[in-house]
């Protein structure tokens, strides 16, 4: 199904964890690294298409998902002749594509590249969201650069959960107030004890506790 441009109506699919880190695919039997993407077919609107693709690429159901966001717009790009089968070389042009942003609500293990006969990937990873371009064959490269900086503006925002340490004040009628994080601070104490109006040195010191991560046609 093209439209009068020649072009194929697609969808394209950034699923990221929830350290808003991107699924990377391994095309089957290449070097090449991309996202699930996949045709509109007739009858389906772009969502439709979208949930079918993530199932039939990577194993997921709707309810492993939430969807965060799409592009606005079509994105384009053109397919060399090369690549193009020769009888549909004259009037297939390229794909025309909506992207959806999804977030995985689901754990890894639920990811399957064998969920059906007809695979697309052999292997996958977690990738930083600004994916390496060069692996990605290099006419879909603008347009991968173009649905990633429209839908960052829609990735969650990752907390990280901070420990305080503060030191064991053992002294009473100690009145602290506030503190500031430095190598010492020096505190004014007016303690009824048989010092007399002395300067207290109490070390202060602040750690993070943050969580680490555990350790031929191209077209779809």
């Amino acid at each position: 199904m093209l439209d009068r441009d020649g072009f194929r109506p697609n969808v394209g699919i950034i699923l990221v964890n929830q350290k808003n880190q991107v699924f990377w695919g391994k095309r089957l039997r290449s070097h090449s690294w991309q996202f699930p993407q996949g045709g509109i077919d007739r009858g389906e609107n772009p969502e439709q298409a979208m949930f079918r693709e993530l199932h039939e690429e990577v194993g997921l159901q709707p309810e492993h998902v939430r969807i965060l966001a799409r592009t606005r717009d079509w994105l384009r790009y053109e397919v060399p002749d090369r690549y193009i089968r020769r009888d549909a070389r004259g009037h297939y042009k390229g794909q025309k594509q909506i992207w959806f942003l999804l977030q995985l609500v689901a754990q890894d293990w639920q990811l399957n590249l064998r969920a059906t006969d007809h695979p697309e990937f052999d292997a996958w990873r977690w990738n930083d969201y600004w994916v390496p371009l060069d692996v990605v064959v290099e006419f879909k490269r603008d347009v991968y650069e173009l649905a990633l900086t429209e839908l960052a503006h829609f990735l969650p925002r990752v907390e990280f959960k901070n420990r305080l340490i503060r030191p064991k004040l053992t002294r009473r009628s100690m009145d602290m107030t506030s503190f500031q994080a430095s190598d010492r601070l020096e505190v004014e104490s007016d303690l009824s004890l048989d010092m007399s109006k002395q300067m207290l040195r109490v070390p202060y010191t602040t750690a993070q506790n943050i969580e680490l991560p555990p350790d031929g046609s191209l077209e779809g």
